[in-house]
């Protein structure tokens, strides 16, 4: 079996949203939604990783942002043959590049940045 290798081709914040009017406390609750699909002609691996914030008290988000990656493969001919650790690699590839764009976007806002903690995201 061959060595399966990746490497992330490009990324971009496709959509920001930022509703001041739905922020009515420091008290965050934070939510991530991935998903991913396979270009099985050109070996890419598409993940929409989706973030939203909201103040623990209402119920709309005040910060939603929709990213996109884009992995290439080596060696993938179809979505079987991508190991399992790639999902969340991929994600905490990732991460870091939303992290620092909610606090810069936030920071930017003229509002107290909204600074993401380190997190293990393996769960997602």
């Amino acid at each position: 079996m061959n060595k399966v290798a990746f490497s992330l081709e490009r990324h971009i914040f496709r959509k920001v949203n930022i509703d001041l009017d739905n922020k009515s406390s420091q008290n965050l609750q934070i939510a991530f939604n991935p998903s991913g699909e396979f270009e099985v002609e050109k070996s890419l691996f598409n993940l929409k990783f989706d973030f939203e914030a909201k103040s623990d008290d209402t119920k709309n988000p005040f910060i939603n942002i929709e990213f996109k990656a884009v992995f290439k493969f080596e060696n993938v001919k179809n979505i079987e043959e991508i190991p399992p650790y790639f999902y969340r690699n991929a994600i905490a590839i990732v991460f870091p590049y939303v992290r620092a764009f909610v606090s810069t976007v936030t920071l930017q806002a003229n509002i107290p940045p909204v600074v993401l903690p380190t997190m293990n995201l393996s769960p997602l």
